[in-house]
């Protein structure tokens, strides 16, 4: 059975100030999704799920449908606010999304074969669909999951600090933590970390960083779950309250439910979250295009 590729598009993207889901970056008019489906396609996906708001629907089935039939089966999915575990009901004010696990959660009707669950807005590279690709097509063990780790240094910025998930990986390639770095940048030729308390720590660069990126069993939707509505008992009244996938993920490894491989791909990442990233995604782009990992019309 061929895996299926989890698209997260049900973001805002405030900070963007648009639905930069589907913001041209090719030469076409591509987005990065376009980009993120290509490779999928080329690594053995068989089947592709876009998990949007219901407002978006128009404008992705628009898009997406004349050029990906035939090539993939496609789904929709809708992260409404009001699509809740039964005894809870959204509160008045709530309109931020409820997080990433839960956007994983509204598929479990949808998917029941092992699936890749990623950001719409981040270009992984061609090398870690394939090896999550060969990852889900050839681990039998329905607790055994996966995320593919990027080299910290190849995920920085030249215009500030980044946050980045640092990952302790044992020496089996299994994951024991991700630590929440919140404040990580380019000083003086060095990389630093600035602590909560405001000193400064340096890093080497080699560390692996997690980009949010998973592989994951239909064993996974019973567990998201139990955690969301244990999340919902504690924190529905809080109007920015969300459920992240690292800390759901750390929490089924601490309790010994799971276990995640970290894959290493060896890809270029790079992603938009203001519009000032735009021009050098687009030059980074053109760039692989012109080194031949890219077609200059993809479809």
């Amino acid at each position: 059975m061929k895996p299926t590729l989890l698209i997260l598009a049900a973001g805002m993207g405030s900070r963007f100030g648009g639905l930069k889901q589907v913001e041209p970056v090719g030469p076409n008019g591509e987005a990065i999704i376009d980009y993120s489906i290509y490779d999928a396609i080329k690594a053995g996906f068989g089947k592709v799920v876009f998990v949007i708001r219901e407002s978006f629907a128009d404008a992705f089935k628009e898009k997406f449908d004349p050029i990906l039939k035939g090539k993939i089966d496609v789904e929709y999915v809708f992260q409404e606010l009001d699509n809740l575990p039964e005894g809870f009901t959204l509160p008045e004010g709530r309109e931020k999304p409820w997080g990433t696990a839960h956007a994983i959660l509204v598929v479990k009707n949808v998917i029941k074969e092992p699936f890749c669950a990623l950001n719409a807005d981040d270009f992984y590279g061609y090398n870690a669909y394939k090896v999550m690709a060969e990852f889900l097509t050839q681990s039998a063990d329905p607790t055994e999951y996966s995320m593919v780790g990027y080299k910290l240094s190849h995920t920085l910025s030249d215009y500030g600090s980044v946050s980045r998930g640092i990952c302790d990986v044992d020496e089996n390639d299994l994951l024991r933590k991700i630590v929440e770095t919140t404040k990580i940048l380019k000083k003086d030729g060095k990389i630093i970390s600035v602590e909560p308390d405001g000193s400064e720590k340096e890093l080497t660069g080699n560390e692996s960083a997690s980009m949010n990126i998973w592989g994951f069993k239909p064993t996974v939707f019973p567990i998201l779950e139990e955690k969301f509505t244990a999340f919902l008992k504690n924190h529905i009244s809080e109007p920015k309250s969300e459920i992240y996938i690292p800390s759901v993920v750390f929490d089924m490894i601490q309790e010994k439910k799971a276990t995640v491989k970290v894959l290493k791909a060896d890809s270029p990442w790079f992603g938009v979250t203001y519009k000032e990233d735009k021009p050098r995604v687009v030059a980074k782009i053109n760039k692989l295009i012109e080194e031949g990992e890219y077609p200059e019309k993809l479809y």
